[in-house]
Order: structure tokens, then C-alpha cells, then sequence
């Protein structure tokens, strides 16, 4: 979710550097202009497809659940070969079952010890079912053990083994063939862009070349006249003013400066630039040896798979956030249906065009998404752009939208963009891209307004419950909607969404003056 973004830059120190060299122009940088179009322009690390981050998995997250899908598939494994020898498992006594359920147990133990949810971009498939079944086996050893000890009867302690090694492998091939499907579609590895064509950028985009823990897009430096086409293949894709509207945007986890920490004015400089992006920064500076790189790289995608335990904060925030999502947001899509059909109803008999109006507003990290809405202009009067925000009496709105303008039923379709994970449950209002405010761009007042986008946008949010609903008429009022905005991102919880929603029915019907 971005939370994170807030706290001051990540930094991996090692302060041995006092100037900034010039990056030294070697083989793999020597490329003529031309081969930088097309595919090579791309680099050797960039995905076949470019996955949102809203989309991406969290290694940490993923390793946990494959390792609770180990945990369930040994006690449902458990549990039917004591049922099948026992005649039903309320038949089993505690001495009876001792055996097999200390070998789930150890079976679990030696699947982790093992490292069997690594599951890095290099592991092959047989190598893992290999090491999958040599750790299940070890449980099959201690039920095989009590039954030299007369405790487990042969053939019950051979159906364990065999149902164990056989059962947890085939569970570990689909898991192995599904890590390898979202590592392809980009949704595994934590994509970065380098700020900084220097000897730091270097030694990142190598690591990261060795490692394929994190995925190095491209470079933006703003010293274009004395830089390399790119590093290591890596392209170099312009300044620092093109990284703000790159395409690639929505796509970065993280940006990296690799500025030589002696240049304080640049660093300075860039931080400041780079802030009203929605993407984390991270400052990367030197690190000598291998081992001190690696590290670096490791904390830098910060979700390793290999970490199973020590959940983040933010990834114990974004879990929640997503069910509270689904849950309610399938709650709420049932009890609206009928309401939801009479608007559609009521929509397409008042006025010719169709019922819902599609704009394009700006998501999580700059994504671009299509926010849905029941339609309520006449059709040949639509806005995509929100050039002109809907005034008092505005001749566009029909005589159903006003209706549902008010009691915000136009905002209903919004579920199916949060069924979809494109929106929140409770959020920042995502406003049209280019939405204009006093005849300027709205994002033109604040300079912090991109920050709205560190958070999946909402149906509902902090803004509206306290009175910022509606049309944005003046620059104040685009200040104090950010302001409010970026005070439930930094506060955002569980607890806190949970008000919201409790709170956005009576705020919506108490308030009568604002222009909705």
C-alpha cells in the first residue's frame, strides 16, 4: 500500500566514496543509437509483460501462504491415513496417532530447513521436487520407526510415507510451475529505475544481474552529453524531468538515487524533485564486496523469498485492507443489486446513450485505470477530462443524474472496480487525469498532490466524511482535500477504514450544500 513512503529514504552506507566519478564506458555500453530502439531498448531485466504494482506479490507474503498449503495438505494427509487405518478418526487414540502426527510435524520442520520455499528465478523443477521429497520423507521415517517399535502397524506407516512424499510433491510442482508463471508476467520481481549514471549504478545493475532478485528498468541521468546508451544493456531512457511522466511510472517499486553521497547539492536537489512522485525512493550508496552487495540488493526488493517469517507491517496492512475489500465489497454489490437495477432502469429511459460513463483517473502509482459510473450528463455532453467540473444547475446533468448525483447512487459501479483490485473500499478519491480547477490543472496547486497516489484510490475516503465532497472550485479546496488525503495514508488501518465506511452514509445525506 505505500505507507512506507513516508518514512525517510532506505539507505545502504558505505561512505567511502568523496566525488562522483564518471562512469567508464565499457564493451556491453558501447552500442550505437539504433540498437537502442525496439526490443534491446527494453534491457536484458525488463519482463515480457509489465505487471502494476497494485499487482505485485509480495515474496514474503507468497512464502507464507505456500507454506501454510504445506501445513494444511500434511494434517488433511495426517488425518485420512489415521481415519483409513482406524475405522474413522474418533477411533484413533492419542497413542495411536502419536507417530504420524510427530512426523507432520517434522515433515514441516524439514521443509522449511530445507529452504523448499526459496523458489528462486534460477531453481529448476526436478532439484526442487527433490528436495521436497527428502524433507517429507523424514516424517515417513519416524512413523516407519514406530512401527519397529509396535506403535503403528507397517502397512498404515508405508500409506503415511507414501502419502506424504507423493502428496507434497505434486502440491510443490504446482507451486514451483506457479511462481514461474508470475515471475513471467512480472508480478514476482520488484521492478526499480536508477537515477544516476554512475559506478553505484554499475554495481546495482550487476548484482541485480547475478541475483534476478529485483529487476533494474532503466536509468534516467540529466548529464545526457556524457553518458553511455546504457549500462550493462540497461537502457539510459532520458533526464529526471522524463522520469516524472515516464510510462514506466506505475510500474516501479522502488527509485534508486546512486548518487555518490559526497554530492550533497545533487542528492539534495534530486530528493526534493523526485518526492512528488507516488514511487518509493531509495538512496543507494557504495558497498564493498560481494557480500555486503548481495545484502543490499536483498533489503533493496525488500520481499525476498527465501524470509518466510518477520512479516512487514505493510504487508500485514495490505492483506487485511484487500479482504476487508472483498468481503464488504461483495456485501455491498448484493444488497445494492436492486437499487443498482432501478438506476440502470432509470438511466437508460430518461435520457438516449448508454448507462454507464467510463473516465480514465489516475490509480495506484500513476496507473491509469477506468473508473466506472452510472451515467448522469447527456450523453453528447460527456466530459472524460473533467475540463469543467459540474457546477449548481449545470444544464449537462439530467433530471435522473441529479437525482443520483445527490445520493452519490452514480458511484455504485465503483464496486466492480474494487472487486477488481483497481480501487478500495476506502481510499483517496481518484480524480480524472487533467481534471481542471479555476482553468488550471488541480495538480498544479499542490505540489505534494501526486502523493494521493501512494494508496489504491477509494469509493469513500477521509476527505469526504469530513465535508470535501464533490467539485474542487478553487485552489484551497484542492489543498485541504489533499491534506486530508495524505493524513489517512500515513494513519490508514483496518480500524480506520472501518469508520469511514460506518460514517460515509450519514456525511452523504447530512451534507446539502456541497455540488455533487
Amino acid at each position: 500500500m505505500g505507507l512506507g513512503w513516508f518514512s525517510p529514504p532506505v539507505v545502504f552506507v558505505h561512505m567511502d566514496l568523496l566525488a562522483e566519478p564518471t562512469l567508464v564506458r565499457s564493451n556491453a555500453t558501447a552500442l550505437p543509437s539504433s540498437a537502442m530502439d525496439g526490443a534491446l531498448r527494453r534491457g536484458p531485466m525488463r519482463p515480457a509483460k509489465l505487471a502494476p504494482v497494485r499487482r505485485r506479490i509480495s515474496g514474503r507474503v507468497l512464502a507464507r501462504r505456500l507454506r501454510q498449503a504445506d501445513l494444511t495438505a500434511l494434517a488433511a494427509a495426517t488425518a485420512w491415513v489415521l481415519s483409513r487405518a482406524h475405522g474413522g478418526l474418533l477411533a484413533v487414540t492419542l497413542g495411536e496417532a502419536g507417530p504420524e502426527i510427530l512426523g507432520a510435524l517434522a515433515a514441516a520442520a524439514a521443509l522449511k530447513a530445507a529452504q523448499t520455499y526459496d523458489l528462486g528465478p534460477r531453481e529448476t523443477l526436478w532439484p526442487h521436487l527433490l528436495k521436497t521429497a527428502a524433507a517429507t520423507a523424514l516424517g515417513g521415517v519416524l512413523a516407519l520407526a514406530g512401527s519397529a517399535a509396535g506403535f503403528v502397524a507397517p502397512a498404515e506407516a508405508g500409506l503415511f510415507e507414501l502419502s506424504l512424499v507423493s502428496g507434497l510433491s505434486v502440491l510443490h510442482a504446482f507451486d514451483w510451475m506457479l511462481v514461474r508463471r508470475w515471475r513471467k508476467a512480472g508480478r514476482l520481481t520488484p521492478n526499480v529505475v536508477v537515477v544516476g549514471a554512475t559506478p553505484n549504478a554499475q554495481k546495482l545493475i550487476e548484482a541485480a544481474m547475478a541475483s534476478r532478485e529485483v529487476a533494474v528498468l532503466g536509468v534516467f541521468d540529466d548529464r545526457a552529453s556524457r553518458i553511455p546508451p546504457s549500462i550493462h544493456g540497461v537502457p539510459v531512457l532520458g533526464d529526471t524531468k522524463a522520469l516524472m511522466t515516464h510510462k514506466l511510472i506505475p510500474f516501479v517499486d522502488r527509485i534508486v538515487i546512486t548518487v555518490a553521497p559526497s554530492a550533497q547539492t545533487r542528492v539534495r536537489e534530486l530528493m526534493e524533485r523526485l518526492k512528488l512522485l507516488p514511487n518509493a525512493v531509495t538512496l543507494f550508496m557504495d558497498m564493498e564486496g560481494v557480500d555486503a552487495q548481495r545484502a543490499a540488493l536483498s533489503r533493496l526488493t525488500e520481499a525476498p523469498l527465501t524470509q518466510v517469517s518477520g512479516e512487514r507491517a505493510e504487508d500485514g496492512r495490505e492483506t487485511a485492507k484487500r479482504a476487508q475489500d472483498l468481503v464488504f465489497g461483495v456485501l455491498a454489490l448484493l444488497a445494492a443489486a436492486p437499487i443498482m437495477a432501478a438506476t440502470a432502469l432509470a438511466v437508460r429511459l430518461d435520457s438516449p446513450g448508454p448507462i454507464f460513463f467510463r473516465q480514465r483517473r489516475h490509480g495506484f502509482n500513476n496507473e491509469v485505470i477506468n473508473v466506472w459510473k452510472f451515467r448522469s450528463m447527456r450523453h453528447d455532453a460527456a466530459d472524460a477530462t473533467a475540463a469543467r467540473q459540474v457546477s449548481a444547475d449545470d444544464d449537462r446533468v439530467t433530471r435522473v443524474g441529479k437525482v443520483i448525483r445527490r445520493l452519490s447512487l452514480d458511484e455504485l459501479p465503483q464496486l466492480f472496480n474494487v472487486l477488481g483490485g483497481e480501487m478500495s473500499l476506502v481510499g483517496p478519491r481518484p480524480h480524472a487525469i487533467g481534471m481542471k480547477t479555476d482553468g488550471a490543472e488541480a495538480a498544479a496547486f499542490v505540489a505534494e498532490y501526486a502523493w494521493r497516489h501512494r494508496m489504491k484510490p477509494g469509493i469513500t475516503g477521509w476527505a469526504q466524511i469530513n465535508g470535501s465532497v464533490g467539485a474542487l472550485e478553487t485552489a484551497e479546496q484542492v489543498r485541504r482535500r489533499v491534506a486530508l488525503d495524505v493524513d489517512y495514508i500515513e494513519r490508514q488501518s483496518f480500524w480506520l477504514d472501518l469508520y469511514i465506511l460506518i460514517m460515509t452514509l450519514p456525511a452523504l445525506l447530512g451534507d446539502k450544500t456541497s455540488v455533487r
